[in-house]
Formats: C-alpha cells, sequence, structure tokens
C-alpha cells in the first residue's frame, strides 16, 4: 500500500464526521471520543490489526475491543469503512454489510444493529458488550489468556496456528474502575505480551476535569503491574502511533499500555469540547464549524468520498485476506499431521462437546451421612473435564474451599511459563475474575470460575454480561447459605439467589444432593447459548435412594416430583425446597405419609429452567389446586410467592443469619424436619378446615 497521507487523513475525518451525524440525527450518544480517537482506530486498523473482512470470525484474527463502549460510533463507523461482512447464526459469512451506511443513520433507534454500546451477537465485528466501564478490560484479559492456551495445546513444531493479539482501547473512565487494576494485575502477572491496551487519557469526564477526583500517575501503577508502557503525546501524530503499535508488537515478556494524549471533541488541538464529552449531540451549528475544521461539505450528512473504503480495502483488506489464506494453507496440512487436534478444535469451532464427554459421570449410592454438594461437585467437574480438553477454570483464590481444582493427571496451572494449563488462579479477584471467564467464553472455551456465593456481589456486572451476551460461562458458588455457620452474617448468603434468579437468560441450579449435582453440571454443559450458576453447600447432604425416590433427572426440567403420595392419591399437601433443605422436606414427608396424609415433595433446583416448561407439565408437578403449601430454603423469601400461593407457608431467612455452628442455625432459623413437618400439618388443617 503506497503511503498517502492526504488520503489517510481523509479517512480519519470520514470516522468523525459518521460519528457526529449519528450522534446529531439520533440527538443521543456520545460524539467527542469517536472524533478524537479516530486516528488511533485508522491506524490501528488500517496497519496493524490483522483482521479479514469477509470472514470476521476467522480464528486467528486480531480481537478489538471496544472497552469504553459509548463511543460505540467509532467502531461502528470503522466496520462500516472496513467493509466488514455479516455473519449468519450459525456464524457464516454473507454477502450483507456488518454495518451498513443506512444502520448508521438508525443509530440508537429500535431494532437497529447499531445500539447505544456495542452488543455482541446483534452487531459482526463487536468482539464483547461493552458499555459499563471497565468490562472490556476484564474481557481482553480472559480473551488474552484462551490466545496463549491455544497456542500451547495446538500449535506444533511444524504447524503454529495460533498467534493473534489482543487490542483494547480504554479511557479515564475504565482506569478509575476498580476492576482495571484486578485486570491490569493479573495480566501482568501472567506476563500476557498479546495484550495491549490504548489509554485515552483525555482528561475529561462528565461532570468535568478530570482533576476532581482522579490524579493518578497512570504509567507508573502500569509499571508496577509488570507492564511495558509507551506515551504518545498526541493522538495526531501518525509517526508516533506508528511506532507505539510496532513496539507493543515486539515486547515478548509483558503486556503494553499505550497511553495516548486526546484533545476530546473535533479532534483539533485548541478545542476541547464540553457537550462532546457529556454524551450530547454538537447541535448543528457546532457540527458545521466541525466539517469547517475538516475541510467537509457543510451541506453532506453521511458522507463517504470516493477512495476512503477503497484505502480500508488495500491496506487491512489486503492484509487480512493474506494472512487468513496462509493460515488456511497451514490449517490443511494440520489436519493431516495432527488429525486428533484438529478435530478438537472442529468440535471448539462448532460449539461442541466431544461425543463421549459424560461417560464417566459418577452415581453415587444412598448415603445417609451424604456428602456436600461442593464435593460431590468436584468429582463431577473432575469427570467432564478430563474428558473436554477445552474445559478450563478456577477460583479466586478458594478451589480447596469451592472444590473446583482439576486433579486429573496433565490438568497443571496456568501460568506465565505453563499457558496450556487448565487450572487457572485469579487470585483474590473475583470481578476481574468474572470479566474474564467471559472473555474466555467469547473465544470459544468452556469456562468457569468459582467463589463463595456470598461474593457473587463482586462479579454481578459480569455475571449480567455473560446473561445478555448469551455466552456458556459457568459460575460455581459454593458456601451457599447460613449453612456455612460460624463464619456469620458477613460469609452467610441471604438475598444473593433472588439476585441471580433475576437475570433472565441466567440458568441457576441449587442441587439438593450428589446425584442432583451431576445432572445440573449436564445442563450446565448441554447448552452453548446460555450462562449458568451452580449453587453449592459447605455442609453435608444425604445422598438420597434414588431407587426410592425419584431419578435425578428430573433436574432436567428444573423441577421435578421427588416423592408422592401413595398409591396415585392426589395430593393434599405439597413440600417444596432446593438445595441443602430438601432433606428436612423428605424426612417431614416421611413422617407425614405414615400418619395417612398424601404428602408430595418437589425439588426445585432450577426455577427458570422449570418456567420455560409448558402448562401441562407445571400443573402436573404443581397442582393449581392443591393450596396446602410449604417452601424451605436458606435465602431470602424472594420470589417464592409464585409457587407458595396466597396462604402457603414459606420457611425463609428474613434476617442476616448469626455465627454459630449449622446445627444450631437449623434450629433457631426453623429449618429441620420438625419445623417443616409442623408448618405442613398446620397447612393441611387450614385447607381441611376450609
Amino acid at each position: 500500500m503506497q503511503n498517502n497521507p492526504s488520503l489517510d487523513k481523509l479517512c480519519i475525518d470520514t470516522i468523525r464526521t459518521l460519528s457526529m451525524d449519528a450522534v446529531q440525527k439520533a440527538n443521543s450518544g456520545h460524539p467527542g471520543t469517536p472524533m478524537a480517537l479516530a486516528p488511533v482506530v485508522y491506524h490501528l486498523w488500517q496497519n496493524h490489526l490483522r483482521y479479514d473482512p469477509d470472514e470476521p470470525l476467522w480464528p486467528n484474527r486480531d480481537r478489538f475491543v471496544l472497552s469504553v463502549g459509548h463511543a460505540s460510533m467509532l467502531l461502528y463507523s470503522a466496520l462500516h469503512l472496513a467493509g466488514i461482512k455479516a455473519v449468519d447464526d450459525n456464524g457464516k459469512p454473507t454477502d450483507r454489510p456488518a454495518v451498513s451506511l443506512d444502520d448508521i443513520k438508525h443509530f440508537r433507534q429500535l431494532d437497529s444493529n447499531t445500539p447505544g454500546h456495542p452488543e455482541y451477537r446483534m452487531t459482526t465485528g463487536v468482539e464483547t458488550t461493552t458499555g459499563p466501564l471497565g468490562q472490556g478490560l476484564g474481557n481482553s484479559v480472559g480473551m488474552a489468556m484462551a490466545g496463549r492456551w491455544y497456542e500451547s495445546h495446538f500449535n506444533q513444531p511444524d504447524a503454529p496456528l495460533f498467534d493473534y493479539h489482543v487490542y483494547t482501547l480504554c479511557g479515564d473512565g475504565d482506569m478509575m474502575e476498580g476492576i482495571s487494576h484486578e485486570a491490569a494485575s493479573l495480566a501482568g502477572h501472567l506476563q500476557l505480551s498479546n495484550l495491549t491496551w490504548i489509554y485515552d487519557s483525555n482528561r475529561v469526564t462528565i461532570e468535568g476535569h478530570t482533576d476532581l477526583a482522579y490524579s493518578d500517575d497512570v504509567e507508573t501503577r502500569f509499571r508496577g503491574y509488570h507492564w511495558h508502557t509507551i506515551h504518545v503525546k498526541d493522538v495526531n501524530d501518525a509517526a508516533a502511533l506508528e511506532a507505539a503499535f510496532t513496539e507493543a508488537k515486539s515486547v515478548t515478556d509483558k503486556p503494553t499500555l499505550i497511553v495516548v494524549n486526546s484533545i476530546i471533541g473535533w479532534g483539533a488541538p485548541h478545542k476541547q469540547d464540553s457537550s462532546a464529552a457529556h454524551g450530547e449531540a454538537l447541535g448543528d451549528e457546532e457540527v458545521a464549524a466541525a466539517k469547517r475544521f475538516y475541510g467537509w461539505p457543510e451541506d453532506k450528512t453521511f458522507y463517504v468520498p470516493d477512495g476512503v473504503m477503497a484505502r480500508f480495502a488495500e491496506g487491512m483488506g489486503a492484509r487480512g485476506k493474506a494472512a487468513r489464506s496462509d493460515w488456511l494453507a497451514k490449517l490443511d496440512t494440520y489436519r493431516q499431521k495432527h488429525p486428533e487436534l484438529a478435530n478438537e478444535f472442529a468440535k471448539i469451532e462448532a460449539h461442541e462437546l466431544p461425543d463421549d464427554w459424560d461417560a464417566d459421570l459418577p452415581t453415587f449410592p444412598a448415603d445417609a451421612k451424604g456428602v456436600a454438594t461442593r464435593e460431590s461437585s468436584g468429582k463431577v467437574l473432575n469427570a467432564i473435564a478430563a474428558r473436554v480438553p477445552w474445559m478450563i477454570g478456577g477460583s479466586a483464590d478458594l478451589s480447596p474451599s469451592t472444590k473446583t481444582n482439576l486433579k486429573f493427571e496433565g490438568a497443571g496451572s496456568f501460568e506465565h511459563d505453563s499457558y496450556g494449563g487448565r487450572n487457572l488462579h485469579f487470585g483474590i479477584r473475583e470481578h476481574v475474575m468474572g470479566a474474564a471467564v467471559n472473555g474466555l467464553a467469547l473465544s470459544n472455551l468452556r469456562p468457569y470460575g468459582s467463589t463463595f456465593l456470598i461474593f457473587s456481589d463482586y462479579m454481578k456486572p459480569p455475571i449480567r454480561l455473560s446473561a445478555v451476551m448469551e455466552v456458556p460461562s459457568i459460575f460455581v458458588f459454593t458456601h451457599d447459605s447460613i449453612g456455612l455457620g460460624e463464619d456469620g452474617p458477613t460469609h452467610q448468603s441471604i438475598e444473593q439467589l433472588g439476585a441471580l434468579r433475576g437475570l433472565p437468560g441466567l440458568t441457576v441450579l441449587r442441587p439438593g444432593d450428589a446425584n442432583e449435582v451431576v445432572e445440573t453440571w449436564r445442563v450446565a454443559l448441554a447448552n452453548p447459548r446460555h450462562p449458568s450458576c451452580i449453587v453449592l453447600t459447605r455442609q453435608p447432604l444425604p445422598t438420597l435412594d434414588r431407587s426410592k425416590y425419584a431419578s435425578a433427572e428430573g433436574v432436567r426440567k428444573g423441577a421435578y416430583i421427588l416423592a408422592d403420595a401413595a398409591d396415585g392419591k392426589k395430593p393434599q399437601v405439597l413440600l417444596l425446597a432446593t438445595g441443602s433443605e430438601l432433606a428436612a422436606c423428605v424426612e417431614a414427608y416421611e413422617k407425614l405419609t405414615g400418619e395417612g396424609i398424601a404428602a408430595r415433595v418437589v425439588s426445585m433446583p432450577s426455577w427458570d429452567i422449570f418456567e420455560k416448561q409448558d402448562d401441562a407439565y407445571k400443573d402436573a408437578v404443581l397442582p393449581p389446586d392443591v393450596e396446602a403449601r410449604v417452601c424451605v430454603e436458606a435465602a431470602a423469601e424472594i420470589g417464592w410467592d409464585r409457587y407458595a400461593g396466597r396462604y402457603g407457608a414459606k420457611i425463609v431467612m428474613r434476617t442476616f443469619g448469626a455465627s454459630a455452628p449449622w446445627s444450631d442455625l437449623k434450629r433457631r432459623f426453623g429449618f429441620t424436619q420438625e419445623h417443616v413437618y409442623d408448618e405442613a400439618k398446620k397447612q393441611f388443617a387450614r385447607v381441611q378446615k376450609k
């Protein structure tokens, strides 16, 4: 590609004007950052980003993450001008543009594929959903980890398939959010040299100048995280940008931070536009003034001059097409020489599991003493992961407690000198653990992260985004209630289950014994488009006798009849529970049955799966005309009204627990078979009287 600074400037100004025209037409959005950072994106994409517009999901492409999601028009403009093709629901390229000019004209409008913040799956070329500041940073760490794992697992001396780089554009807001510290610390420790963050230091936020609340020496901070740092003092200095990108790619032992000083708004050294910083349209006069400054026709909107798209095609497009062509030739050779690994990779790309992935799942015999569900979960996890080589995960420094350590031969630890390890060590960094797990899932691995349920509060944003993006992240939460005992209210989760159940698209599973744990993991692995939370106990639970009670396969429908009235009688009282409270209901059921009361126990490990069943199944499990009901769960009562009915009993938590042994806590808060039995008798008597 011939050097042509004037044409390069035309491309940059096209990104700027498309961005401000879109925001102006929508009368909503953030024009300032796209206008200021257009040179960064142009030079990165045109000369460094390895990306084939015709095959936007090419596995060895470089990833570009716009962590400053409010600057979405920067990305949409680039996707349009670079001619990125849209993919269909199966990930296959089509002839349609990912972002057409008409799409840009409908920026932030209903049903457009140019929403206010970039959304994964909605717009081809968007690698992850961003908007909540800092999340893109955490995602990019997971993507870089995935890249290193792919290299270690698949690359062979005669066929190096993977060497992609992850670029992330971030700003002052990202750097202020706490997750940036966790993400940078983890990436520096892991020496992820395939990761580059480009920090737009424009020193402006919504309230005004960053001096109001922020005076960090960011470069010193990142050197302390063991990052390489580069400073570009003027965003419009093309030579400095080019040199910075080249230098970042040459660093082999640490991630790189490129600090870029920009002037928000026009991108002109003398102009700092406040409305552009505050998420407002510039207004007709300001737009006209900006266009005059660029030498742009003031009477034209959404104008793409001749030669702009061709310039992208001869740079980014031609370079990406050649790189992908070379890669495909390597893949052909790879398939011949390494067929087993090639088959693994094909499964990953198809979002499938090995045919025999569940062949070694254990069956747990009946045991009155039983085991904690965290213990049985650890056994199930190891049985699955041993057969799914791309299952990778770990904990926030708690794997001895969450039982998520992979122990089979060859599992190993993922560290800077062993990127092929399967055990991830996130340190005490729950927030970035969740975001990195999403980044791994976005890279088509099957990842999990674990901690205590109480600390799900620290990682709520990435859990929510996993559901928004429909990625199969798995979050394993143990110590799920007051059952953890002596640690007391600070560690006893009460309201967390309700908060997680409130997330659309998130499958929450709280199994009641070891065999329900087996089915819980089966459910979590079976769906490549839904994240799951697996909620487990610290205390042992009886393993139910499945020759006497129903099969745990009922977990697959979310709720099922575990024990029913004898001789096909219609139940007179329903006992509903999840998790550790299921055993108390079974014991109460036995006593009620012995007295001739037709009782039914319903295990409800997953409300959201149950609610997806048809009405006939739901009514068969919970007959609407059976009003005598007792719902039992050692958590807040949020949501139980729909199952208890107006007059049903709810044995739940209404305080924050206490510090004491679990046996004492059960009695104090009523999670005993005696209390369940008493409430069932009251319900039975109430309905009989009525």
